[in-house]
């Protein structure tokens, strides 16, 4: 009896150990949200204060209930989710197309050095040219329909994913490919057991950072004859003198784009779990 009662008692033990930690661990996953959300909060209250007091000029910075009650209004006309839809879609073709040419050049030029003297300084050069600079152009080449739109963004994307590459190959530690190499790896075992998973953080790093840019670069990309999309919305703000509208087109943006690296950010979490990171308290 004693014996039962003493396997009772270990078992309420550890159940009673599994609940606190799932406590704890649910306590720690909230702790980043809310943590993040105290700037925000404090400043929208705040910016929402000083309107009402007049501090901010209602033509020219709106309160945030303005602005969230013209968000409201166009979900409600279901002009919101049109604009929303379009400017995404923009934005993951470009990123996927921008993203897979930077995957098979940038390996290219990460394996092979003679690839790279060919390709890196033409590629550097065209890097330093400003999104818009590439507008004209792409209306002449492609007119001002979806193609050109795409290709604009395409072209953000490329180049932060393909330096990462270029950057996680060539860093690969030469002591991983000696190893290899010594256990009697080929070539496509080497590249696929060793340089890949070594290069993958860096190519992680680079696609949030070529999705930041692809958010940016459809600013530019719906500047070009665009009838719908969140540009399209700054651009009609723009001009009716609407400042609202302005703003919740920016407000979305930063809401969507946050969305989407987040999106990233847990895909990289997961997909990095085998590595030893440093734990910041």
């Amino acid at each position: 009896m004693a014996k039962h009662e003493g396997e009772l008692a270990s078992v309420l033990v550890a159940e009673r150990t599994l609940e606190e930690k799932k406590v704890r661990t649910k306590k720690r996953n909230f702790q980043p949200f809310i943590l993040g959300s105290l700037l925000p909060i404090f400043l929208v209250l705040s910016w929402e204060v000083l309107s009402r007091l007049g501090v901010f000029p209602a033509y020219q910075l709106p309160a945030p209930s303005t602005i969230l009650a013209t968000i409201q209004k166009m979900g409600q006309d279901g002009s919101l989710w049109g604009h929303v839809g379009i400017t995404t879609y923009r934005v993951f073709l470009g990123f996927v197309l921008g993203t897979a040419v930077a995957v098979v050049l940038g390996s290219f030029v990460g394996f092979y050095k003679k690839a790279e003297y060919l390709f890196d300084p033409m590629i550097q050069a065209f890097r330093s040219i400003p999104s818009l600079a590439w507008v004209p152009l792409f209306i002449l080449w492609m007119g001002i329909g979806e193609p050109s739109k795409v290709t604009m963004i395409a072209v953000g994307v490329f180049f932060p994913v393909y330096l990462n590459i270029v950057s996680g190959i060539a860093g690969v530690d030469r002591k991983l490919i000696e190893v290899g190499k010594m256990y009697g790896l080929s070539t496509f075992q080497l590249v696929t057991r060793v340089i890949l998973p070594a290069s993958l953080p860096s190519f992680l790093v680079g696609l949030r950072s070529g999705l930041g840019l692809g958010w940016m670069f459809v600013v530019a990309a719906e500047l070009m004859g665009a009838s719908q999309g969140l540009g399209y919305l700054l651009v009609l703000g723009q001009n009716t003198l609407s400042p609202e509208t302005i703003i919740a087109s920016i407000i979305l943006f930063a809401v969507i784009g946050k969305l989407t690296d987040w999106i990233l950010k847990v895909i990289e979490t997961r997909t990095l779990h085998w590595q030893d990171r440093l734990v910041k308290s």
